[in-house]
Parts: structure tokens; C-alpha cells; sequence
């Protein structure tokens, strides 16, 4: 029998042809690969918690990222992001039910001149305050 570390290379393959075709990495498919591979199911999720670019949910269609560097916490970034969970009705680092809008927070992109930021999409908006989310969010929906 070939022991796990000799298929890693091979499981991590086939981890990111999983995640590809589905967006993340499904239970049921970590099911399967433990089935043909002859590999615990923990010996599989052991290697992929090891990578961080494996996921265990779907990304959210929209990915909204406020800055909580210095700068834009100065200048109300804490206040955002509690608009941005009243507004979405969810907490940091998770999605709406319809999993329309995942919500997160970062320490700096970099933008101080521009702060407070908010990132949606890869696309910055720059000098956010509180009452500007609602109609963001109606823009972007």
C-alpha cells in the first residue's frame, strides 16, 4: 500500500480540481476522494486546513471587505462595519443567508490617503461613512 505522504502531492491536485469545479470543497466530494483514494477522511481535511487556499463553504457572491487599518479606523471604519452588519444582518466573517454578501474585515489595503475604504468586489470606494453603505449596497444588489 503507498503511504499518504507519497499521494499528497496527488491529493492536493485533486483538491484544487474539486475546488475549481465546485468553488469549494463539499463534504460529499471529500467523501469520494477518501473512498478511491483508500484515505481517512481526517487524513484529507489534516492536508487541506494545511493550505489556506482550500475552502469549506461558497464564497459569497459579493465579498465586502472594510479596512480597519489605522487610518480608517481613526476615521470611523468601526462604524462601517457596524452599519454593514446591521444593514446585511450578519456578523463579520459571514455570509447572508442567500449567500448574496459575505462580509469581512482587513487590516490595511493601503488606501490611507483615501480612508475610511471599503472593498466590494475588488472595486475600492474611498471616504465611506455609515449613511453611504445603504445606497452602496443598493448599487451593487
Amino acid at each position: 500500500m503507498v503511504s499518504v505522504p507519497n499521494l499528497i502531492p496527488n491529493l492536493i491536485s485533486i483538491l484544487q480540481n474539486v475546488q475549481e469545479e465546485f468553488g469549494y470543497l463539499p463534504e460529499s466530494q471529500i467523501h469520494q476522494i477518501s473512498k478511491r483514494l483508500k484515505i481517512s477522511m481526517s487524513k484529507i481535511y489534516g492536508v487541506a486546513t494545511f493550505y489556506a487556499q482550500f475552502r469549506f463553504t461558497k464564497l459569497p457572491r459579493h465579498t465586502i471587505k472594510i479596512c480597519l487599518g489605522t487610518a480608517c479606523h481613526v476615521r470611523a471604519g468601526e462604524k462601517i462595519l457596524a452599519a454593514l452588519e446591521r444593514e446585511l444582518n450578519i456578523a463579520c466573517g459571514e455570509a447572508t443567508p442567500d449567500n448574496k454578501f459575505g462580509l469581512e474585515r482587513v487590516a490595511c489595503f493601503g488606501c490611507c490617503a483615501l480612508a475610511p475604504v471599503v472593498v466590494i468586489d475588488n472595486k475600492v470606494y474611498s471616504r465611506m461613512t455609515p449613511q453611504k453603505i445603504w445606497p452602496l449596497l443598493k448599487k451593487v444588489k
